[in-house]
């Protein structure tokens, strides 16, 4: 069974101020794309898609072109005007889609299953065999079984500002059957706060599963991703700020009984950059990882 790594490296780094998926952060000046395709491969993900912008396509398909394990390396960029007709792009609209549109612009080079995560998102080992042991597994009858991988709340925040979630409940048979898109997300005085695309503030106990955009899927997922776009553009396309999201377009799916989603713990931390100053903190994190030898001083 061929896998496939889909990396969502889009991102125009508004908060963090400059291109983060490709910053060093490595002792050889590794980036967290190259530490997520270093234990991707040794999972037994072989093919690679980055979805990039035009302006570092080329470079991030060289840096992964011919490393050991990687049989393949696609690029394919999310442009702003690939939407369906009759919809138009709003003029000030300068973010892309989000990231269930992400994922929809890889359907012509994906046949298989597949991951998706962020660049700028450090996920550890474990994470992506619990996906390979997902896809392993027998597929059952009837309805769409999906995957995610979920961290906990408390360890994926960040001391330089809020974040935003996909805060989930997991059932007791391990099926995820609710995701909540948080935002402002931050805890002061002890106290963890946020609040959700309704304007409802939540406060959060620090223990909730959260997605961080590690989800497993099949192709077949591609008509459902397209059904829920489209709702998004007749809802929401004039708002230049609106973005369609992995998080609510699998809520949706789940709450209309159109797929399964099946929800893994990890205990692997979580870290990444949403701010300037969450570098120095990752850069940290990652020489203790290479102190401890679960990476090597150069992963290449």
């Amino acid at each position: 069974m061929e896998l496939t790594l889909v990396v969502l490296a889009a991102g125009i780094g508004s908060r963090y101020g400059g291109l983060k998926q490709v910053d060093g952060v490595g002792p050889g000046g590794e980036t967290l794309m190259d530490y997520a395709v270093f234990d991707a491969v040794r999972a037994g993900f072989g093919r690679l898609v980055f979805i990039t912008r035009s302006d570092i396509d080329e470079a991030v398909r060289l840096r992964f072109t011919g490393l050991p394990g990687v049989a393949s390396v696609i690029t394919v960029n999310q442009a702003l005007d690939d939407i369906p007709f009759p919809f138009t792009v709003p003029p000030d609209r300068a973010k892309p889609w989000g990231t269930a549109h992400a994922v929809l612009v890889t359907e012509e080079v994906i046949d298989g299953p597949f991951a998706v995560i962020n660049a700028d998102d450090f996920y550890g080992a474990t994470s992506y065999r619990l996906l390979r042991e997902h896809f392993e597994r027998a597929p059952g009858s009837g309805i769409l079984e999906c995957a995610m991988v979920a961290y906990t709340l408390r360890d994926t925040l960040s001391p330089f500002g809020n974040v935003a979630r996909g805060v989930c409940h997991i059932t007791e048979d391990g099926l995820v059957d609710r995701v909540t898109e948080v935002k402002e997300i931050i805890e002061r005085d002890g106290v963890i706060t946020g609040v959700d695309e309704q304007g409802t503030g939540w406060t959060l106990t620090g223990r909730e599963p959260v997605s961080m955009n590690f989800w497993g899927f099949t192709p077949a997922v591609f008509p459902l991703l397209r059904k829920q776009f489209l709702d998004f553009l007749r809802q929401r396309g004039t708002d230049a700020k609106a973005e369609c999201y992995i998080s609510n377009t699998m809520d949706a799916l789940v709450s209309s009984s159109r797929v399964r989603l099946r929800g893994y713990r990890t205990r692997d931390r979580w870290f990444g950059m949403t701010s300037r100053g969450d570098k120095t903190e990752v850069e940290r994190h990652i020489r203790n990882l290479v102190d401890a030898g679960v990476y090597p001083e150069r992963l290449w």
